[in-house]
């Protein structure tokens, strides 16, 4: 029985990693600008995705809804994105964070880093629970408030999230094009070697402990995260049939406390509770009408 369910554990992670590769290949689909070593500039990138998906990355289709939203609040006019906005909460109330856990490139990046068998880190639960309101502070201050107060003379201002967090700009964007064009590796400087410390500072912690950007860094995270108990599609806990063994929260990555709050903030509905569950107390699926 023990092997049958492992098996089952096994088959649903692997259905989960191929939609995570069929997602990235989706949302960085120009091959041809990764040859060039140019960004894509059709009329799609005028349409965001509902990922964290650099702009700049040469397969990139879309725009990224962060960068998109920066863009408009630095602008000289200093509008309210209500596109981007309205955008963000379809998603969100379509599906919550199951984005961040079957859609997002730099998620499947951090996923396969997890992978590599070193010992991993526990990190202090209050220490744990402190991190997590970075995202929403991030999310306020840097992409909302600085570029609507901190701009240039001409009332601009740059992206500040993206110039200066975003670890998927370097590896995405930054690193595909620097290799193709050597004009642009002759003009690198401070701020290049800056965001390449902040992707390596959390390349190396995502070895070691679970989707630290995700948990802890991630604005549109931060956003979709507000969804996750009205969302559309809910994770369900059957009080009848949970013998409260604990395996689900033992199993939960992202440190979900289930059996009291399953569709916490913090779940990206990546199902692993649900695989393990003995009982099959566990299930997920869209609200019916």
């Amino acid at each position: 029985m023990m092997d049958k369910r492992n098996e089952e554990v096994k088959k649903q992670s692997r259905v989960r990693f191929i939609i995570q590769i069929l997602a990235a290949a989706v949302f960085n689909g120009y091959i041809i600008g990764f040859v060039k070593g140019k960004i894509f500039k059709g009329n799609s990138k005028g349409v965001c995705v509902p990922i964290l998906n650099c702009y700049s990355c040469p397969g990139a289709v879309g725009a990224c809804p962060i960068g998109s939203l920066q863009a408009v609040l630095g602008g000289n006019k200093h509008k309210f994105s209500f596109y981007v906005l309205g955008f963000i909460m379809l998603f969100g109330i379509l599906f919550g964070r199951f984005i961040c856990g079957f859609l997002c490139p730099f998620g499947l990046i951090q996923d396969l880093l997890y992978k590599i068998p070193l010992r991993k880190i526990k990190i202090l639960k209050r220490l744990d629970k402190l991190l997590r309101y970075l995202k929403y502070i991030i999310l306020i201050i840097f992409v909302i408030f600085m570029p609507i107060l901190i701009t240039n003379k001409f009332g601009i201002a740059p992206p500040y999230f993206c110039k200066w967090l975003c670890p998927a700009g370097v590896l995405e964007g930054a690193y595909p094009l620097i290799t193709v064009n050597e004009s642009l590796r002759a003009n690198l400087g401070f701020l290049f070697n800056w965001k390449l410390g902040v992707l390596i500072t959390i390349v190396v912690a995502a070895v070691f402990t679970y989707r630290p950007f995700c948990k802890y860094l991630c604005p549109l995270g931060a956003m979709y995260s507000l969804f996750n108990k009205f969302s559309f599609y809910q994770m369900n806990l059957d009080s009848k049939k949970c013998t409260n063994c604990k395996l689900c929260e033992e199993k939960c990555k992202m440190g979900v406390e289930i059996t009291k709050n399953i569709n916490s903030t913090e779940c990206i509905r990546c199902g692993e509770c649900k695989n393990i569950c003995p009982n099959g107390a566990i299930s997920s699926d869209f609200i019916k009408a």
